[in-house]
């Protein structure tokens, strides 16, 4: 069978709005990605459905680097390296208050074992794609704008192409990771921040909308559990 496409690289959050963490193998569990967006920091007393503190209400967070040596879950190890270079505890009280401060509201560190999503727990998004937005914005695109977990390089070069896989299962390599591809991904105004500065372009969500009505990439979520490497084939099959 010809594979549609090869993973070019792969991304996880440990927390969540936070800098994406690179990967070169992906644990593909029943709920996502081992160790991606399982915490973030939630908005104490908002009592909203999306009480967490994200980079749409606080840009710079995407500067902070979250890094976890131990288990999955083990908040003792889980560390946060911030824009000016401190190494902090993700739960002590020197980020929570640098965060809370900035915020101008107190904010906390939670723990999700089922993971905290906006919409499904996979994301990719293809380097086509990429391509036709940088094109369409008049700048050079970090995938991480994209915040996605896989970024897939097609066989071939047409943008968006992965809209049709939808209602399709996606087979990663040989590792035995499947992912079901649910939905369009519509992005938001993160995009127009950039991973290392968070300074803001609105040039890039004006190309989204523009070339492909607001989306980019496409959502899913786990068909069958397994690791994910950089170089696996892609493989579309039908359910």
């Amino acid at each position: 069978m010809t594979p549609v496409a090869v993973v070019r690289s792969l991304y996880r959050y440990p927390i969540k709005s936070m800098a994406a963490e690179p990967i070169p193998v992906a644990e593909l569990s029943w709920n996502g990605l081992a160790r991606d967006r399982r915490f973030g920091f939630r908005r104490v007393g908002d009592m909203s459905e999306v009480p967490w503190l994200t980079a749409t209400k606080l840009a710079a967070l995407v500067c902070y680097r979250p890094y976890n040596a131990g288990a999955e879950g083990d908040v003792r190890t889980l560390r946060v390296v911030t824009p000016e270079g401190e190494d902090l505890e993700a739960n002590g009280a020197a980020l929570r208050e640098r965060l809370s401060q900035t915020h101008g509201q107190p904010v906390e560190l939670l723990y999700l074992r089922h993971g905290i999503y906006d919409e499904a727990p996979v994301s990719l998004i293809s380097a086509s794609t990429l391509m036709a937005l940088e094109r369409a914005s008049g700048r050079e695109l970090d995938p991480r704008r994209f915040r996605p977990n896989i970024v897939a390089e097609l066989a071939s070069d047409e943008p968006f192409a992965e809209d049709s896989w939808i209602g399709h299962i996606l087979a990663f390599g040989s590792g035995g990771a499947a992912m079901a591809v649910a939905r369009r991904d519509l992005r938001c105004p993160m995009v127009n921040l950039d991973p290392e500065t968070a300074a803001p372009d609105p040039r890039v969500l004006r190309a989204v909308g523009q070339s492909h009505e607001a989306y980019a990439g496409v959502y899913g979520s786990t068909f069958t559990t397994g690791n994910i490497r950089i170089g696996d084939e892609i493989h579309l099959l039908s359910l």
